[in-house]
């Protein structure tokens, strides 16, 4: 008889895929935790909203407020400034709900470190800024933004 005998070959086969299949949800364990849904919805353009931008250049990060440049301090001193002046306009904060505060937008370049970008994101929430979104190019037919 010249054939091979596969049928030692296939019980061991169906043993590890016994063994694999009762060993794999045993390895991998998480803490269950809910997380968030994300939802596609398109950018609402406020007057009031902060656009900013965030790119590296030679390891340094650089900031843009609209189209001017920014550092630490004047991010924080002009967003105080802002959302200062955007409260007292409507009357003081008595008179707006969550959604009337101005959001900060912020694009940052797909290369820019997120010290960065985690940086201008801590600023803005100092500053009072409740949620800041990420405005990204989304796939063609599709929009994204994300808020923390």
């Amino acid at each position: 008889m010249s054939d091979i005998n596969t049928t030692p070959l296939v019980d061991v086969m169906l043993v590890l895929l016994i063994i694999f299949l009762i060993a794999v949800p045993v390895v991998i364990q998480t803490v269950e935790v809910n997380l968030p849904k994300i939802a596609f919805e398109p950018t609402t353009t406020k007057p009031e909203n902060v656009s900013l931008t965030v790119r590296a250049v030679d390891g340094n990060c650089e900031v843009y407020w609209n189209m001017t440049k920014v550092n630490a301090g004047d991010l924080l001193n002009r967003a105080v400034d802002k959302l200062k002046k955007d409260i007292e306009n409507a009357g003081g904060v008595e008179n707006m709900s969550p959604e009337d505060l101005p959001e900060a937008h912020i694009r940052a370049d797909v290369d820019t470190p997120y010290r960065c970008i985690g940086g201008t994101i801590f600023t803005m929430q100092r500053a009072g800024y409740p949620r800041v979104g990420f405005i990204s190019e989304p796939e063609p037919g599709s929009i994204t933004v994300r808020r923390l």
